[in-house]
């Protein structure tokens, strides 16, 4: 029901956009963009990919032995579960899978390891965030109010990650205000979250390796969205769209829509209305979704093949082990 419920919201908010834009213009923005620009924008996806598989191979705990390949394919099959899944909680899934390749992981530890690395994700995302917004020249105050938010997200990212203390107290804060049904929720996760800064803190620089690759990837994937803009024959500013893009972003993680579908294009609209005609950021939004689909059908495969170990396992083994329960709605 959620699902149908974001689809429907997403379809919602799609159909108020091309609306309002002139579809035409679009159309004729496709038909006249750069085909240079545009064959750069796509060959990003193959080192984005295959660092983040990289990334995923290290982080992995040492007893499942997970080779490039297998953490590569667990990458895109991430990525076609992003799809159905809120919030990003395919990737989470990627720690369920890695405990089935040897029976000594342990499964809390898998998991909170892939919360890290997506963890690193956004912390990478605010990171370019404040660099462009310390150099975007803005006097509205809507964009000193969002400034200062990213700033405080990346320093609170930064606290939960380097300081259990600080952890424990945002965790227990949260623990106090949430309803019944959720208090059991923000235990199991702050249970799994301080096993993960401990495990960390023994492995430094395990901890900065992932931490340095995720700001590079997500270099790449901001890069990538600076061609698709040049491919609709626009031009932005580097600095500007490290400022604004992100933002746009993370307003396609929040849970409202599917897979951010609708309030990303949105948000594009509106933070790049200084450099692209509504027609071209609508154009850019499509694009921007593009990003997410196309590993998606990449995974599919090994998606199915995933699904099969799973449900061989349930019929051979009984029921899997109960993951810690980290959803982000």
């Amino acid at each position: 029901m959620k699902k149908l419920i974001s689809l429907a919201v997403s379809l919602l908010i799609l159909s108020i956009i091309f609306y309002k834009i002139d579809l035409s213009k679009m159309v004729d923005i496709f038909r006249h963009c750069s085909l240079t620009w545009m064959g750069l924008g796509a060959a990003m996806f193959i080192p984005a990919t295959m660092i983040t598989a990289f990334r995923f191979k290290i982080i992995a705990p040492d007893q499942a032995r997970i080779s490039y390949a297998e953490a590569l394919k667990l990458v895109l099959a991430g990525s076609s579960l992003n799809m159905v899944l809120p919030s990003k909680m395919g990737d989470i899934a990627k720690g369920y899978f890695v405990t089935q390749k040897s029976a000594g992981t342990n499964l809390s530890l898998a998991l909170s390891l892939v919360v890290y690395e997506k963890a690193c994700d956004v912390l990478s995302l605010l990171l370019w965030c404040v660099l462009g917004l310390i150099f975007y020249k803005q006097t509205d105050v809507i964009f000193f109010v969002l400034s200062f938010m990213v700033l405080m997200g990346l320093i609170g990212g930064i606290l939960m990650i380097g300081s259990t203390r600080f952890a424990l107290l945002i965790l227990k804060s949260m623990n106090k205000i949430a309803p019944g049904k959720i208090k059991n929720k923000i235990d199991t996760f702050a249970n799994s979250w301080i096993s993960m800064c401990t495990f960390l803190k023994k492995d430094k620089p395990l901890m900065l390796k992932v931490a340095a690759i995720s700001i590079a990837v997500w270099f790449l994937h901001l890069v990538q969205i600076w061609f698709f803009i040049r491919m609709l024959n626009a031009t932005a500013p580097f600095g500007s769209h490290l400022a604004l893009t992100p933002l746009a972003i993370f307003a396609g993680l929040l849970p409202l829509t599917y897979a951010g579908i609708g309030t990303r294009d949105a948000a594009l609209i509106y933070f790049l209305k200084d450099y692209l005609s509504s027609g071209a950021a609508a154009a850019l939004g499509i694009l921007c979704t593009m990003r997410y689909i196309v590993p998606a059908l990449a995974g599919l495969p090994f998606l199915n093949r995933y699904m099969f170990k799973k449900n061989s396992m349930k019929r051979t083994n009984g029921r899997p082990p109960k993951s810690p329960s980290i959803d982000t709605e």
